[in-house]
């Protein structure tokens, strides 16, 4: 859709979640791409029912008038011992993605999380803390992988995620002190800055020198007051539907758009509800967004035009 001055694309797991696989379980790779094209979306993200051959993939997604924007790859870095095993396949994701034509590595750190550590049970609820050597151990891994990034003309973007290590306001800000520049970037996600306790728009303001690719998202703020009351962890609040699309929660996007308009964001922009979509149909959805997205970009329009 480029009727914005950036890239607004959609992400797969709006139908199928990668989190909680039993969530739009039933979605095959057609289903999701036929329906992203009956939407005129012509970016996406990887997903696992998607072909993971270069040729098959591309030609799958030409087909539907589409292309790959990035994919997300959980690393290990926080731990030592595993850095050669974790930038060797590191690398070749990054071929993968270069290959596709991508310009953006979304990365997130697991070591320690609720989400993927394998060292950790399954069912854990608490984020384990990274010692501060883990946590020197996770830049080093990061501006490795970032400068394997940059060999290949793209870009490692960080994903502050919750149920990891790199959740909260000040862990995000310590991310961006203690990182080269030059070899880690930033994802932007609206919806885990919210969740994680953040001003969405001052995490936006802070870094964003350093934000090259965005989640957009929102938040259902009785979900998550019941989330955080009854401290379910995060893999059940998805579940709950504590995720929907901008102009459907709590967050406030007008600041948001109104300030990537300003500084002239160009990169890609990615719609995003982890809900079920048995319940939360993931084309009314869509449509909802991108009516509220639309209308944002008029208001902007008719401001500039008025001033």
């Amino acid at each position: 859709m480029s009727i914005y001055p950036f890239n607004l694309g959609i992400s797969p797991i709006n139908w199928s979640n990668e989190d909680v696989k039993e969530l739009g379980e039933h979605y095959t790779c057609e289903m999701i791409l036929n329906e992203m094209k009956s939407l005129g979306f012509v970016g996406t993200e990887m997903h696992s029912k998607f072909p993971s051959d270069v040729r098959e993939l591309k030609t799958v997604l030409s087909q539907k008038g589409m292309q790959l924007v990035t994919q997300w790859k959980g690393v290990l870095f926080a731990d030592k011992s595993k850095h050669e095993s974790e930038l060797e396949a590191y690398k070749d994701h990054v071929l993968f993605l270069k290959a596709m034509d991508c310009k953006v590595v979304v990365t997130c750190e697991l070591g320690g999380s609720t989400i993927g550590d394998p060292k950790r049970d399954a069912n854990v609820t608490e984020v384990k803390p990274l010692t501060n050597e883990e946590w020197s151990n996770m830049v080093e891994g990061l501006e490795k992988a970032g400068q394997i990034c940059k060999d290949n003309g793209l870009t490692l973007v960080y994903h502050h995620h919750m149920g990891t290590n790199v959740e909260k306001s000040e862990e995000i800000d310590r991310l961006m002190e203690t990182t080269n520049p030059e070899l880690v970037s930033l994802t932007f996600d609206s919806g885990h800055a919210y969740y994680g306790g953040a001003d969405p728009y001052e995490v936006l303001v802070k870094h964003y020198d350093r934000i090259k690719h965005i989640h957009f998202k929102d938040i259902r703020r009785a979900v998550l007051d019941e989330v955080r009351k009854e401290k379910i962890s995060f893999k059940s609040s998805i579940a709950k539907n504590v995720f929907t699309v901008p102009g459907d929660g709590i967050i406030e996007f007008e600041p948001i758009f109104s300030l990537l308009l300003k500084r002239n964001y160009n990169g890609w922009a990615i719609l995003e509800a982890e809900q079920d979509p048995a319940v939360k149909n993931p084309v009314f959805y869509a449509q909802k967004s991108t009516e509220y997205i639309q209308k944002l970009f008029n208001d902007e329009l008719d401001h500039k035009q008025n001033v």
